[in-house]
């Protein structure tokens, strides 16, 4: 259990993930394995349906990884899922890349949007993709984000709002600035927010819940030894 863990700035997650791999020599792998599980897990706690169809937006980093990993829990649960990276293939590198690789074989449906199209995608491709699912899950910008957010990843979020389906936020929602709170440009208007280890500083400030919805605390297997310093 980590909910007792006080709230945590951008740097601090990023130092802990870095910690657990250098330190500790715990794959970060098992960490986004921990937190992709965890969100799949509250989302279907979540549903007001048995089997809710559900669209899981990843974007090329990390967060488009837990995506990943929420996409293959809830096919193995009897959910239909269908997962769309909003990037070119050369774009998903590393953990998230491991992800779509597992995705694919394990004969999820799943495009990488530049692999099936030639041209960013239109508004009314959006809202085409969005207009049978029963919830969104928001794997598409991170806690890494600290620019306005623009082009296509501008567009999806819109389109995501636009949809009026309830959206589970992996992390934070996308476009929400981590430390203070506000949007950068535009924000996904979550009804939940599935933030991992600990809630991040920027979710207590005014208006930010507007943002995230109802949060939930997402343990991702941290030893304690990392965390002692940010209880209370």
């Amino acid at each position: 259990m980590t909910s007792d863990l006080r709230p945590l700035s951008r740097d601090e997650v990023r130092a802990l993930d870095a910690r657990a791999a250098d330190e500790l020599g715990l794959p970060t792998l098992i960490l986004m394995e921990n937190a992709g599980r965890g969100a799949a897990a509250r989302l279907v706690e979540l549903a007001d349906v048995d089997r809710p169809r559900v669209v899981v937006v990843c974007g090329p980093g990390n967060n488009g990884g837990d995506g990943g990993v929420a996409a293959r829990h809830l096919d193995a649960w009897g959910v239909p899922v269908r997962v769309v990276w909003f990037a070119r293939r050369d774009q998903i590198k590393g953990d998230a890349e491991t992800q779509r690789g597992i995705v694919e074989r394990s004969e999820i449906p799943q495009t990488v949007w530049f692999e099936a199209h030639a041209e960013p995608p239109a508004p009314a491709d959006l809202d085409a993709l969005f207009a049978d699912a029963d919830w969104i899950v928001d794997g598409l910008l991170g806690t890494g984000l600290t620019r306005p957010i623009e082009g296509m990843f501008r567009e999806v979020v819109a389109a995501m709002n636009r949809s009026a389906r309830p959206i589970l936020a992996l992390d934070l929602p996308s476009g929400l600035d981590a430390d203070s709170g506000r949007p950068l440009g535009l924000a996904v208007v979550a009804r939940a927010t599935a933030t991992f280890v600990a809630r991040k500083t920027g979710f207590d400030a005014p208006g930010a819940d507007a943002y995230t919805g109802a949060v939930f605390v997402i343990d991702i297997g941290l030893p304690g030894k990392l965390l002692r310093g940010f209880r209370g």
